[in-house]
This record gives C-alpha cells, sequence and structure tokens, in this order.
C-alpha cells in the first residue's frame, strides 16, 4: 500500500497525539482524503509497536460503513486481525484485534441485533479483555453522526483513555487534540476535485417561470459537456448529476421527475436512478465510471459513505422549508473519477446549480477557499506567442531510494554537526550538539516549586531518570521509534532501520559510519535520541548537496505556452474589483483567490510598476503549466512550478514567491525544499539565459526583497535587493 505523502503526515500526527495526554483526537479529514486508508494502515503500525492493544472502530447505522471499513482493511493490509459485531460475540476481543461495529446494534432501540442477554454477553467480552490486560483505543467513524449519550454510555464500557473521532464536519469536542488534513494536500494529490463552482456563468438578474427547470437545464448542459470531454482524451466516464430534494416533498420530486422525462431520462431507459428512503432506482453499479444513470434523486442527505467518484454535478432544490445545511452532500462530487487529474478547469471541478441562498453561504463557510466565485477568462492575443522550454519527469519514483537516503543523512549530519572519520570525535561532537550519549534509557522530569499552575519548566531543575535497558523489554519502543523516524520521509521501516544500523552499529558495514556502537547501544542511543533523530533525516532531504548539482535527474522538455483560457476563481465578496490590466488574461480581477499574501503584494506590484508590461500567474500542477524538475536527496523526482512568469523591458522573468522574513529578520518560509527549488531555478535561467529569482518579504522595511545569485536565509545579506531597485 503506497501512501500519499499527506497521509503518511496524517500517520506520523496521531501517533503523537497518541502520547499526548488528551484522550479525544480529532481527524478532521476532507471527503476523499483516503481517511480509511490511514486509520488502518495506522493501526497496523501501532498494534506492532504497542502490545495488548485492541481497535474498536465503531460506524453509524446506514450503508453497511462497519462490512466496508473491514473489507478495506482486509485490502490494504495483508494478515490483519479484522473482526465484526458476530466475531467478537463469538470468540471475543483478541490481542491485536480490529474490531469493525455498527454503533446502532449497540444503541439503537428496538434494534433486535443485540438482545438483552447478548448485550450483556458483550459487557462481559469487554470485560475479560479489559481483565487480560488488553487496552482498548476507541475509533468513531462519522462522529459528528453519533454524538450522543447513548453512544457516550457505549464508549464508557470500554474504559478507554484514546477515542479517534473522524469526520469532514466535526462537531466541537472539549480539550481535543485536533489533527486536519488541509484540503490543498488532497487537491495536489488529485484525489478530489481542484474547485466547486456555483452557479457557473449565471446573469446578474435570472428570470425564469420554472426555477426547477432552469436548474435542471444547466445541470444537463453541463453533463453534456463534461461526457463530450472525457470522451475527447479516450476516457469512458459519464459525469452523474446528484438531484438534492428536501424531504417530505412528493410534489417537487414528481416535478423534476416529469421534466427530466422530456429530456429523455427515466427509471425504464436506466438514465435516471433515485436513493430514497422508501425508494431504490437503478442503483446497481450506479458508482462505476461508465455505468448508465446521467442523474439519481437524493433526498435531504444520501446514505452515509456513498462513494461515487463519477459524480461531478449537485442541483439542489428548495420548496422554502428551512433545512440543516449539509456539507457531506458537496462532498459526494468532489472525488475524482479516476483519483487524479486530467490537466483539464472543466473536467478537474465539480459543478453546484441552487437559488439556495442558504445552502450556497454554507458551502462557502465551509469550504472556505474551496467554494469561490468562478468564470472563465480569455488570453489576450498579444500574449498568445510567448514560449518557454518547459521540464517532466521521464522516471516517475513513487518511492524513495535507501542508498541515496543513507548518503543525504550522511552528508547533512557532516555537514550539521561536523562529524567526520574519527568515532571517538564523533561522539564528542554530538554530545555538545545536545545528543544523549547512555546506554540505559534516559527519560527527563523536572523538580522545584511553583505558586501558580501555569509555570513553566524553565522555572524548574531538570532531573534525569536512567532505566537500565532491556533489549526485551524495550524491543517495540525501539520498533516504534524507527517507524516514526521513517514516517518523516515516507520510508519503511526496514529499510529505515537499514539505514540507521549502517549509521551507527558496528556490525553493519558503510564506509561514513557516524559511530560504532555495540547492537545493545542502538537501542538506547535511538530511543534517547528520538526527536534529534528525525529532525536531522528530515532536514537531510531537502538541504542542497554539491555532489547532487551533478546528478540532475533525467527530463523531458516540452514547449510552453501559457493556456489560452482559464477558469477564474475569486472572492466575489472582496470590496475591491479591480480588473488587473498588465494581467496577460482580460478581466483578471484583484480579488483573484486563493491566494497567499506574499502573491497578494507582488500582483499589486506589477500592476504598479512602470518596468513590468505583463505577468502570468502560473499553477501549480499539471502538464498545462511551467514546470521545471527537481529531487530530494533521496531521489524522488519533483515537480516545481514557480508562480510567476512576467514580461520586464521585452525579456521574461521567472518568479517564485516565499514567506518573508518577521521585523527581527526570523524567517517565515515554511517550504524547506525553497533552497532547492532556488538551485534548479538558478540553473534553468542561467541555461536559458534569462532571469528571475526568489521574492520575498521584509516585514521590517515591508519591502518586497528578490535574491537572484546566492540563495540566503539572512534578509540583511548581499544576495537580498529591494525588488523595486532592481525592477
Amino acid at each position: 500500500m503506497e501512501l500519499k505523502e499527506f497521509q503518511l503526515t496524517a500517520v506520523r500526527s496521531l501517533f503523537e497525539a497518541m502520547d499526548k495526554p488528551a484522550r479525544d483526537i480529532i481527524l478532521k479529514s476532507p471527503t476523499g482524503s483516503g481517511k480509511t486508508i490511514i486509520l488502518t494502515y495506522f493501526m497496523h503500525q501501532y498494534i506492532q509497536s504497542y502490545p495488548k492493544t485492541v481497535f474498536v472502530w465503531l460506524t453509524p447505522g446506514k450503508g453497511n460503513l462497519e462490512e466496508q471499513s473491514k473489507a478495506k482493511m482486509d485490502k490494504y493490509i495483508h494478515a490483519s486481525q479484522t473482526k465484526l459485531l458476530a466475531d467478537v460475540m463469538t470468540s471475543g476481543f483478541e490481542e491485536n484485534d480490529s474490531c469493525f461495529i455498527n454503533w446502532e446494534k449497540l444503541t439503537k432501540k428496538g434494534n433486535n441485533a443485540l438482545k438483552d442477554s447478548e448485550r450483556t454477553n458483550f459487557l462481559e467480552h469487554i470485560r475479560n479483555a479489559l481483565n487480560d490486560g488488553l487496552h482498548f483505543v476507541i475509533i468513531v467513524d462519522e462522529s459528528h453522526q453519533n454524538n450522543t449519550i447513548k453512544a457516550d454510555e457505549i464508549i464508557q464500557y470500554f474504559h478507554t483513555d484514546k477515542i479517534i473521532r473522524c469526520s469532514a464536519t466535526p462537531k466541537g469536542v472539549a480539550n481535543a487534540e485536533i489533527i486536519e488534513i488541509p484540503e490543498e494536500e488532497v487537491i495536489a494529490a488529485g484525489l478530489i476535485k481542484k474547485m466547486l463552482v456555483i452557479n457557473q456563468d449565471f446573469p446578474q438578474t435570472v428570470e425564469t417561470d420554472d426555477q426547477t427547470a432552469y436548474l435542471l437545464d444547466k445541470a444537463l448542459n453541463k453533463q453534456r459537456e463534461l461526457r463530450s470531454a472525457f470522451a475527447q482524451i479516450g476516457r469512458s466516464i459519464n459525469p452523474l448529476i446528484v438531484i438534492q430534494i428536501p424531504n417530505k416533498s412528493d410534489i417537487l420530486q414528481d416535478e423534476v421527475e416529469s421534466y427530466l422525462e422530456t429530456q429523455g431520462l427515466n427509471y425504464e431507459n436506466k438514465q435516471l436512478a433515485c436513493w430514497l428512503s422508501d425508494r431504490h432506482e437503478n442503483l446497481d453499479g450506479i458508482e462505476a465510471n461508465n455505468a448508465d444513470p446521467c442523474a439519481v434523486i437524493i433526498k435531504q442527505a444520501v446514505a452515509t459513505g456513498w462513494d461515487c467518484p463519477r459524480a461531478h454535478i449537485l442541483v439542489k432544490l428548495r420548496d422554502n422549508m428551512d433545512e440543516t445545511f449539509e456539507i457531506q452532500t458537496i462532498g459526494r462530487i468532489r472525488r475524482m473519477p479516476e483519483a487524479k487529474h486530467y490537466q483539464n478547469d472543466l473536467l478537474d471541478s465539480c459543478y453546484l446549480y441552487t437559488f439556495d441562498e442558504k445552502f450556497t453561504a454554507g458551502v462557502k463557510t465551509a469550504l472556505d477557499k474551496g467554494a469561490l466565485n468562478a468564470c472563465t477568462i480569455f488570453l489576450k492575443s498579444e500574449y498568445k506567442n510567448i514560449t518557454l522550454i518547459g521540464e517532466q519527469r521521464t522516471m516517475i519514483t513513487t518511492t524513495r531510494s535507501p542508498q541515496k537516503a543513507l548518503q543525504a543523512i550522511a552528508d547533512f549530519a557532516q555537514k550539521e554537526y561536523g562529524v567526520g572519520a574519527d568515532k571517538t570525535e564523533n561522539c564528542t561532537r554530538l554530545q555538545t550538539a545536545g545528543f544523549e550519549m547512555n546506554e540505559n534509557i534516559v527519560r527527563h522530569t523536572f523538580s522545584g516549586e511553583a505558586a501558580t499552575l501555569n509555570f513553566s519548566s524553565e522555572d524548574m531543575n531538570d532531573i534525569a531518570v536512567v532505566e537500565k535497558l532491556s533489549t526485551h523489554t524495550h524491543g517495540r519502543e525501539y520498533h516504534r521509534t524507527i517507524g516514526k523516524i521513517g514516517l518523516e520521509i515516507g520510508m519503511e521501516y526496514s529499510y529505515m532501520n537499514t539505514i540507521i544500523r549502517k549509521l551507527l552499529d558496528r556490525n553493519f558495514t558503510y564506509n561514513r559510519k557516524i559511530l560504532a556502537l555495540e547492537p545493545r547501544s542502538v537501542y538506547s542511543f535511538v530511543i534517547n535520541n528520538a526527536d534529534k533523530l528525525r529532525h536531522l533525516v528530515r532536514e537531510a532531504m531537502a538541504f542542497e548537496m554539491a555532489q547532487q548539482q551533478m546528478d540532475m535527474p533525467s527530463k523531458s522538455y516540452f514547449e510552453f505556452h501559457i493556456p489560452s483560457s482559464c477558469l477564474f476563481t475569486y472572492n466575489g465578496d472582496a470590496k475591491t474589483q479591480l480588473v488587473m490590466e498588465k494581467n496577460v488574461y482580460q478581466n483578471y480581477l484583484s480579488s483573484a483567490a486563493p491566494r497567499s499574501m506574499p502573491e497578494i503584494k507582488f500582483e499589486k506590484f506589477c500592476e504598479q510598476s512602470g518596468s513590468v508590461e505583463w505577468w502570468y500567474k502560473n499553477g501549480d500542477k499539471g502538464n498545462e503549466y511551467f514546470s521545471i524538475v527537481y529531487q530530494d536527496n533521496s531521489g524522488k523526482q519533483k515537480l516545481f512550478y514557480p508562480d510567476y512568469l512576467i514580461g520586464v523591458n521585452g525579456e521574461i522573468w521567472i518568479i517564485e514567491t516565499k514567506g518573508g522574513f518577521d521585523r527581527s529578520g526570523n524567517s517565515q518560509d515554511i517550504d524547506i525544499y525553497t533552497p532547492k527549488k532556488f538551485a534548479v531555478l538558478k540553473s534553468y535561467l542561467d541555461e536559458h539565459g534569462m532571469k528571475g529569482g526568489i521574492v520575498r518579504n521584509d516585514d521590517l522595511t515591508d519591502e518586497l526583497c528578490i535574491c537572484m545569485d546566492h540563495y540566503s536565509e539572512d534578509i540583511g545579506s548581499d544576495d537580498w535587493a529591494v525588488l523595486k531597485s532592481i525592477l
């Protein structure tokens, strides 16, 4: 199972949250982010590291979600020890179990799945497990649906100290540890659509005698447009329209069915489906990309967990009833049909048509930057001939090279700590850098006096608690630590363990070994210095190595032209809606969104600069945008999409914007790969006889500054110049 980088980050965050005091952990993951993959991978890794653990995964009653989740874990994790409620009732709870249980079979009044005698038996199984020393970790799936007193009673029976609550729309839990998967990361991975487009190209005033027909007509036209576009790229995908009608609105349902009949969509020809509490029509196989139904009618909320990635369009109808906004419904149209983008704004977006103001406002609030006003804008004719040579990867690597990672870590340790061939001197250097060099396990606590409970540890005395190393007792902790270090860079446990052993263990051969420890001492060194090793490994993947300048990855070239049109997204609520005249597109507005603060400042600079003749905002993913190839220090290839192309006195400049420097000169850039990106940008500019650089804001002077020749993290150095003095 190959996890995306954001999924590995979420797994790492879950491990960290398990070590924190909060009982509740909230995993807020957008629909389509692979929540089940994240959790099953985490459960598998956690069980290997912590003995006597049992996971209990609780799901809502609709849609047989517990069976779906169990099936996914069986698929993703070979030889996983999974159970359903019936299995628990037969054999009880056992060490390393992952049990998938339907909430409502335990809590719903009148549900015969558990009679009183069986309920007692279920509680006995819990008590027996606790008496055997087993420890329960509870996962509450779709937690927003089960935040009830009855649900909490069931959880209390397990006497757990950790509850992971999962939802795209979690309800507030006091004092919870929150892990939020950024929607931007899921979009960048191609799993969900780039943008939700609301009421595209509607006139300022809509005049119609039939609102239902108006919206359905728009949706059907968009469906045909999408289907044609899929056919043009050789994909057999039939985009689905989801038509949501309010509960208790049979008249509106009849209107929808009648109108669709006039357009050739009905139940008999299988072009129309419905998913209602009392009626299911043409639902078998509807999730398949080439399934017959073009539209499905649902009521207020479609069954939780229903995944139909070909769903592209949502029509939300109203009948003046006050209904609760359901963000879950939007989630049904956000997945990508083939879990990848097509580099086509039409196909990489999903569409909402509605006259419901409350619903539209709710969507914008819930999705924030993911739901913006949108329109198609066109390239001005004078910029159609702008041409650059773009770079693409030819060696698509999905995993990192352990050999290159080992080399990078050794190089970074040499640069960061000055280690060399002398192992005794290396030991001294590492000690000076704060590494714990003790053959036993060293924990730290504090002693002292405090008048208030908000004291700082700096006011206390540090006390080292030394525990004699036992490879048996501490073996799992060593395994867990190596696993966490590997998660920093997406490296499997076995590879990460070999890398650590080659660098530290005297019995492993490697000509750049840092220390030559006995195998027992490797255990204590890794456990005692876990945080420092994680930092070392993470930073080693990004720092600039001289020898890698001579070992650039293979790449292919393409002729880049600015796209002739683009789906332009903007904030329609912004007070200022000025047209940016120097942009290469017609009617590009100052309220363009989403934009970072450095991007906003740079775009304003371009408009006001007398030297800048035109400017283009590049995309951040896709073959239609300008890209340069680079790689991290483990050999994993990546694509760098510089933010802007600008025209200056007849020349094309390439500019990347980054977070600035605060008033004290401290960096606010969160991208550890910035030096690498600068290096490949500089190499590209030199090769093609062009100019450009990285632009960052200096908060002390509130000036945009540019670095063009040598990259530096010191804004006071001569490597940085005020941008307006250059342009």
